[in-house]
């Protein structure tokens, strides 16, 4: 094999470096690679269709400059081979490192294999092998690869980047790692400058205060705002659950807000919030929701279902116990109480659910009403119902007629989800028909009293204690007035009392006119006199 020596003789004590004299007129053809400076151009005969070139080999395409240790060039097909330090330059912006480099210059394609390292102003991609269309200016991985910004490490086994708009395309097995968390996916779109990225397919993203769990959306890791769409699920450290159709989530402020059907689930405090805009604050541990809102508690068997325009949990400090708040037109059923209220409020620390503004709460066929009621609570079982400043009990007998017990003051013990004793303390009055052997109603009972005692058994009352200063009289059924069948101020409203857990959302007519009377219970029907 014979080796033509062109520019280099070796017959001297040193090879003396020769630059290839290149016409200046052909040196700046569009889309031509000149070679521009080499230690040594040989000519193998045996394959005359490329130059061999070694030592400091330098090629110039139009802007961009390529380097290398050792070269095969052929100049009339305009493409060449690169070997050993690989370094293509375009710009100070934009350089490309590799052990080989095969460029086609008609194309302007160029394939760059092991040890590839691209550097773009704050960008660096390293891959093993790596393609880069010139003129689309897009470089592609497809064996594996990593791309590092000042904010992120991104790595996958498939992977695109366009220096122009400095847009990735990431696919299979796509992992984004920061300092802060970790994001896990198939499929992403990510910006180096922006540092946003793009979710498209199942990803997870953990922290050390959250898990994200999505399919759609995006994610800004500068300052940790994302939007997730498609029911995405946010998973608290606590162990809350935040999901919606269309969620805001800032990481580090710790807050979701989350629009059309919305769940917050607390799997530890057994409650779930619901409605169709709603929010979370992970740090403060606050939430709200309205529009159909919807407050659950399962945490003993029973479950209490809450409704109200819009409803809140917080913190209170020092103790961190929990509030609830329910406001206005507020519904709730559980198996063994219903009721409504304006405003209703419960409170972890003494396990109370407060109902303020024309309460009514039914046990049964029995009806509680009051300026206000406290029901008092012991793992999640109704402990008894008390009613500091007024209260008023109906009890559906037949018919039109109701045993009726009012009083300043009242509280109705619960014994397995029923009223099992009533206490009536001051001004009392009472209205009673009781039941005669044959299971009949013949009589109609008012007395009056300072103090009532009624214990009841079998849902039927057993035992009766009025004290002091009692009066009253018994008149039979067909010989008593209308006027003495009802207690001032009182109606029955079972029309709207809670039928189920869905009826919850129904606000009747009936209970919007209550809601606009005065705040203290008054007679809604009057009461026909005997000649009516």
């Amino acid at each position: 094999m014979a080796l033509w020596l062109v520019y280099i003789a070796f017959d001297t004590p040193a090879a003396r470096a020769v630059k290839p004299m290149i016409p200046d007129a052909n040196r700046y053809q569009k889309e031509k690679v000149f070679l521009e400076y080499a230690d040594s151009l040989f000519m193998d005969e045996s394959h005359p269709e490329f130059q061999v070139l070694k030592g400091n080999v330098k090629f110039r395409k139009e802007d961009m400059f390529m380097y290398c240790d050792s070269a095969n060039f052929y100049d009339k097909e305009n493409r060449l081979d690169a070997f050993g330090n690989v370094k293509m330059e375009q710009g100070d912006t934009l350089n490309v490192f590799a052990d080989k480099l095969y460029y086609d210059g008609q194309e302007e394609y160029a394939r760059l294999r092991h040890n590839v390292r691209m550097e773009h102003r704050n960008t660096t991609l390293f891959t093993d092998s790596f393609d880069y269309d010139l003129l689309d200016n897009i470089g592609y991985y497809f064996e594996g690869g990593k791309i590092v910004d000042e904010q992120n490490t991104l790595t996958s086994k498939y992977g695109q980047y366009a220096p122009d708009t400095k847009d990735t395309q990431l696919l299979f097995d796509v992992e984004l790692v920061n300092d802060k968390y970790v994001m896990n996916t198939d499929t992403l779109f990510y910006n180096t400058e922006s540092h946003v990225a793009d979710i498209v397919g199942n990803t997870i993203i953990v922290s050390d205060s959250s898990t994200v769990y999505t399919d759609q959306g995006w994610y800004n890791t500068d300052d940790d705002r994302a939007t997730l769409y498609n029911r995405s699920l946010i998973v608290g450290k606590g162990g809350q659950t935040l999901t919606g159709d269309t969620i805001f989530y800032d990481r580090s402020a710790g807050f979701g807000e989350a629009f059309g059907n919305m769940i917050l689930t607390d799997s530890a405090k057994s409650t779930i919030l619901m409605g169709d805009y709603g929010f979370h604050n992970e740090k403060s541990n606050t939430s709200f929701a309205t529009r159909r809102a919807l407050a659950m508690e399962f945490s003993q068997g029973d479950t209490i279902y809450v409704h109200g325009d819009t409803i809140r949990t917080y913190l209170l400090m020092p103790d961190s116990s929990r509030v609830m708040c329910a406001y206005p037109n507020v519904r709730f059923f559980r198996t063994d109480i219903q009721g409504i209220c304006d405003s209703l409020s419960f409170m972890s620390r003494d396990s109370m659910l407060y109902m303020h503004r024309h309460p009514i709460l039914w046990n049964l066929e029995r009806q509680v009403m009051g300026n206000v009621i406290k029901i008092h609570m012991n793992d999640s079982t109704v402990e008894k119902a008390y009613l500091p400043e007024y209260g008023m009990l109906g009890e559906h007998v037949a018919d039109e007629f109701y045993n009726q017990l009012s009083g300043k003051e009242m509280i109705a013990h619960f014994d397995n989800g029923e009223i099992s004793q009533l206490d009536v303390n001051g001004n009392v009055m009472a209205i009673l028909l009781p039941m005669e052997n044959d299971s009949t109603y013949n009589k109609l009972v008012n007395a009056e009293g300072s103090f009532l005692i009624v214990k009841i058994k079998n849902r039927q009352i057993e035992k009766l204690n009025l004290w002091p200063d009692v009066s009253g009289k018994v008149t039979p059924i067909y010989l008593a007035k209308k006027s003495q069948y009802y207690l001032k101020g009182f109606k029955w409203y079972g029309e709207i009392r809670p039928k189920d857990q869905y009826d919850i959302f129904a606000i009747p007519e009936a209970m919007k006119t209550l809601f606009s009377s005065p705040e203290s219970i008054a007679p809604v029907r009057r009461i026909r006199n005997e000649n009516e």
